[in-house]
């Protein structure tokens, strides 16, 4: 299918064909008839595409100290191929279309294949000629519904939650500082609920517009006097509600709010503007500052959009669905027309016209449309790359995920040569999958993970998707025959881990002996192995500090569902670490943690018994200082010390001296995992991390979570 994308480095937007995505659970894949672009929105992002490299600095200013952080924190290499990831990225663009029902994931009740439907959320309601949207995100509409109108379905969502925020009453008074698209259809929306609008903007064709079309009233805001000529419309109350749809970094449209709104009034904030205002009206009358989030309650939030769970209507009236259903209500009623505001539309192979539009800003624009051929056939299924290569008693690869880690550390280091085939790249984004097929040079991209565990001509599968999927993933490649890499967790409950288990067991009984290998990348740097040579043997005792760092309460990874927090998530990477240096299981785990209402502990000590005796402590600490090294490692062993800081030094103690190792930049060990784990596989040897110690280590994981909850120690 056809997918519209710009790179953000060179700001360079093609039209490009993409695999067309999958319909997962909870989701409904839809076959557009008409997009809106954002002219705001859109067209900023691709200014800021179009910038040079000093210019996105400047506008970034948290982005370049969060690369400053990274080069002192994981080396130049790691961060050069991270912004260059970043950089070279094709990103798509559009968050609101309509069109019709091709296919209806599992947990969807309420729509069928053939439906018309209305579709918001950047990432989902893309340009794109076919669209996977969760069905919390979309809106059903009539049969006859004109989806031209139905396609401005986010910014009257967004319009329509602004107006609710305002809290404005029939036979009140609304001033909307900001006539661009959200704000004409936000005069439109306050005239239907039977408001009194005045507009007010810069720009005199936009005022003009309000006038004829949208408001009751609309001035310049330069005109002379206007404070005095709205307080006279207002019969010197001052407007009820002021709402501020306007983006400008100029503080004038809050504080200009302020000076018209009435005493104890109100001021919605729905455009991007600073909001460090004058204080003397807002104190003298009491006003209140709101600001509107999107479309809705809902937004942001991923139960909601992603899981589908919905919020009673008794508790939260008007979600972001119900917000978007509300405005297709009105635009498919009688007395409520979009028509106007529709000034533009171009085909969608035309659409770097409607960007150039924009961006000249020669001609008067509001709503910007583009046309899908609906009666053109799409293909669906793997879109080819590059010339298959025959070969099945090689290592041919696939990869289901191709995050940031897997472009970063995983992909860079898959080894080169005639015995590796690289088959096959599977992402939910169409546009990711294609970029890194390119890049990597697989054969073909998918968004149909499952079609390449099915696949005969692909023997080893890479996963590198989120959390949740793992154990699945994993589970369905094994009794398929595949041999597996898979990121870590390996699982994220001891049910998930079960199921592996018998995955592996039944692959052994069928296919010979199983490969599954977890990318546990530390037990392969170079002064992780100097370090377990020079101590020799045990039991040792292992203290292990890592300062992770906070990570927001809202990211996936603190999701119990998708991430499974970060004890699970990423503190099995260093449970891993310590089982290494005493190649011993663990066996006994007892832990407690700094309890955080928000998510899942993250200030977690660790005291972990092994079978030969080894103890260890991990010191999981998310509340440390930025200015302090990650991880800090202590093994000691009958007179002898090594000490580890961020897998660039070593010091070994012993004897009355000391030899200190120190490298240019962090080795972590990907390279060297991945070489030893594609030889391994051309040998047909056995993984290079035992599959006893890959269970184990899940399980001490589990029993972290399990110790903290019961505050007692765990035997695995």
């Amino acid at each position: 299918m056809l997918q519209l994308t710009q790179k953000l480095g060179s700001g360079e937007m093609r039209v490009l064909e993409v695999p067309s995505p999958t319909c997962e659970p909870g989701m409904v894949v839809v076959r557009n008839h008409f997009s809106l672009i954002s002219a705001g929105t859109e067209g900023s992002s691709v200014r800021a595409a179009r910038s040079s490299l000093i210019q996105k600095a400047r506008q970034r200013p948290a982005q370049l100290r969060q690369v400053i952080e990274s080069v002192k924190r994981q080396g130049l290499t790691a961060t050069y191929r991270a912004v260059q990831k970043k950089l070279d990225a094709y990103s798509p663009l559009g968050y609101s279309c309509a069109g019709e029902v091709i296919e209806v994931g599992e947990g969807v009740p309420e729509i069928a294949c053939g439906d018309l439907v209305a579709c918001a959320g950047a990432g989902y309601a893309n340009h794109a000629e076919m669209v996977s949207v969760p069905a919390n995100l979309c809106v059903k509409l009539p049969m006859d519904a004109d989806l031209k109108m139905a396609a401005f379905n986010t910014m009257g969502a967004i319009a329509l939650q602004g107006v609710r925020q305002s809290d404005i009453r029939l036979g009140e008074s609304c001033a909307v500082i900001g006539l661009g698209l959200i704000g004409q259809l936000t005069c439109m929306l306050l005239r239907a609920g039977g408001s009194k609008v005045i507009g007010i903007d810069l720009n005199p064709w936009a005022v003009e517009f309000a006038k004829l079309n949208t408001a009751d009233n609309a001035f310049t805001r330069n005109e002379p006097g206007l404070q005095e000529r709205i307080i006279q419309l207002t019969r010197g109350l001052g407007v009820d509600a002021v709402i501020i749809t306007a983006a400008t970094e100029s503080t004038d449209p809050v504080n200009f709010a302020g000076e018209i709104a009435r005493q104890k009034g109100r001021v919605i904030i729905v455009g991007a503007v600073p909001t460090g205002f004058e204080r003397e009206a807002y104190y003298r009358k009491e006003l209140e500052l709101r600001m509107s989030c999107s479309y809705g309650p809902g937004r942001y939030d991923p139960a909601y959009e992603e899981y589908g769970l919905d919020y009673p209507a008794a508790y939260v009236r008007w979600t972001e669905q119900r917000n978007m259903q509300a405005f297709q209500d009105l635009v498919h009623g009688k007395g409520f027309s979009l028509n106007a505001l529709a000034t533009h539309e171009f085909a969608f192979a035309d659409a770097g016209k409607a960007y150039d539009l924009i961006l000249g800003r020669e001609k008067h624009f509001f709503g910007i449309l583009l046309r899908y051929e609906v009666d053109k056939p799409v293909a669906r299924g793997p879109l080819a790359i590059n010339n298959s290569t025959k070969g099945l008693n090689q290592v041919s690869v696939a990869f289901i995920g191709a995050g940031s880690y897997a472009q970063g550390n995983l992909l860079p280091n898959l080894p080169e040569g005639r015995n590796l085939i690289r088959r096959a790249i599977a992402t939910n984004s169409g546009t990711t999958a294609k970029r890194v097929a390119e890049k990597f040079g697989f054969e073909s991209c998918t968004s149909a993970a499952q079609e390449l565990i099915e696949r005969d001509d692909i023997n080893t599968i890479f996963i590198a998707t989120r959390h949740d999927s793992h154990a699945r993933y994993v589970a369905g490649a094994l009794r398929a025959g595949k041999r597996v890499f898979v990121e870590k967790p390996v699982a994220m409950s001891e049910d998930e881990l079960l199921e592996i288990e018998a995955a592996y067991r039944e692959a052994a009984e069928r296919h010979g002996s199983p490969a599954l290998m977890v990318g546990f990348n530390r037990r392969f740097s170079e002064v992780v192995r100097a370090a377990k040579k020079g101590i020799g043997g045990g039991p040792l005792s292992m203290v292990y500090r890592v300062n992770a760092g906070a990570i927001p309460a809202s990211h996936w990874i603190q999701d119990p569902l998708a991430g499974g927090g970060r004890i699970i998530g990423e503190a099995c990477h260093f449970l891993d670490l310590m089982t290494f240096f005493c190649g011993a299981l663990p066996v006994r785990v007892y832990a407690s943690a700094i309890p955080n209402p928000q998510h899942s502990p993250d200030v977690v000590a660790i005291n972990v018994e092994f079978a030969d005796g080894s103890v260890g402590s991990l010191c999981y600490y998310a509340n440390g200082s930025k200015a302090v090294e990650k991880e800090y490692i202590e093994v000691h062993s009958f007179g002898t010390t090594a000490i580890l800081r961020d897998f660039k030094t070593l010091e070994i103690g012993g004897g009355g001296s000391v030899k200190k190792t120190a490298l240019r930049t962090p080795d972590k060990g990907q390279s060297t995992m991945m070489k030893e784990f594609v030889e391994s596989l051309e040998a047909g040897t056995a993984s290079p991390i035992p599959f006893e110690h890959i269970c184990a280590v899940a399980r001490a994981s589990f029993a972290t979570v399990r110790s903290i909850r019961e505050r007692q120690a765990v035997s695995l």
